[in-house]
């Protein structure tokens, strides 16, 4: 059991240095903080979809934008299309890969920000979302792992995580959105405390 742990740490910090040590992820990451942060200070809104443990990744992202992170500070409006009604009722009667672009076409406005989080890259209804997001003027973000999938080279901005397995692929994304979420806290409220 001690080699199993030891090998998890190991893998999860062989990732990490991956992706921190490429200079252009470094960049991505600013330009996701920059423009989700100006999408807020205009008015607008992010709206976050994944399947699966993607989804509660997507759900958390958004409460603490929306709840708290850190520091006390103004709610920031994020939203997770997570609601189960919605998405049985869209799988229902629209197909399950319809469930996430029902959700952006009710709520998208021009200039909101829609994420989509998909470890392999290649979840249709991911796709569709960010697909029905352009359409409607919104900016696109996706955090993807493996080799990108469908999803790669289709969005405004994308991180693609260098791990083959979805744990290591989701607990980097976990780490990319608090990194976010951190950046965004300090462009919009500089003047705030950090406490926790």
């Amino acid at each position: 059991m001690r080699q199993l742990i030891q090998a998890a740490f190991t893998a999860a910090g062989r990732t990490l240095r991956a992706i921190v040590q490429e200079e252009e992820n470094l960049v991505r990451f600013e330009k996701m903080a920059e423009l989700i942060a100006t999408c807020f200070q205009n008015g607008g809104k992010a709206l976050i979809c994944g399947n699966g443990g993607s989804l509660c990744d997507a759900m958390h992202f958004a409460e603490e934008l929306s709840g708290k992170f850190r520091s006390d500070r103004p709610a920031l409006p994020a939203i997770a299309l997570s609601d189960p009604a919605h998405l049985t009722c869209v799988a229902n009667d629209y197909g399950f890969e319809n469930v996430f672009s029902r959700g952006v076409e009710a709520y998208a406005k021009p200039g909101d920000v829609v994420i989509g989080l998909s470890t392999s890259g290649n979840s249709a209804n991911v796709i569709k979302a960010l697909k029905t997001a352009k359409e409607a003027g919104c900016a696109t973000i996706v955090l993807l792992g493996r080799d990108g999938g469908k999803l790669a080279g289709t969005c405004d901005l994308e991180i693609i995580v260098p791990a083959q397995t979805a744990d290591r692929v989701q607990e980097m994304h976990t780490l990319i959105l608090h990194t976010i979420i951190e950046c965004v806290e300090s462009r919009l409220f500089p003047h705030q405390s950090s406490g926790a």
